[in-house]
């Protein structure tokens, strides 16, 4: 059977706890970079996002974050321009939930973006009472036409 030459497996990189994200201090952008709210994400480390700026951007994870910082759809986080390339940015920071709400009171962030939400301005509200459009009734006379 081989040695086993190495410090361990997969579990032991599983066990590392960074706790140094808990209190980190605030990071704000830079020329040459934009605050972004993750739209979706496509896989091999890369995810779709609508830039504060208007522009919806294809953003690659830079391979720090890649498998230790999770990213999901409704994220706000910090990409870095690409001087060639307007469509395509890397995401240099993922902020966490009150780290976006800090954001957002100190005016980085515009006042109509939602943070708490899955996808940017595409949620449900459910506090909409207009539950008539939920269903289409047909008379018999509009069948026979079809």
């Amino acid at each position: 059977m081989p040695k086993n030459k190495g410090k361990g497996g997969k579990n032991r990189k599983r066990g590392k706890n960074e706790a140094d994200d808990e209190k980190r201090e605030l990071v704000f952008k830079e020329d040459g970079q934009e605050y972004a709210q993750v739209l979706r994400m496509l896989g091999n480390g890369r995810c779709e996002a609508m830039c504060i700026d208007g522009t919806k951007r294809l953003c690659h994870i830079r391979g720090k974050m890649h498998k230790k910082v999770w990213i999901a759809a409704g994220d706000i986080i910090l990409v870095g321009l690409r001087d060639y390339q307007d469509d395509k940015a890397d995401v240099i920071l993922k902020y966490m939930p009150d780290e976006a709400r800090l954001l957002k009171a100190y005016s980085e962030l515009p006042e109509n973006i939602r943070l708490n939400e899955g996808i940017a301005g595409g949620g449900l509200d459910e506090d909409d009472d207009n539950g008539a459009d939920d269903y289409i009734e047909f008379e018999d006379e509009d069948i026979d036409k079809i």
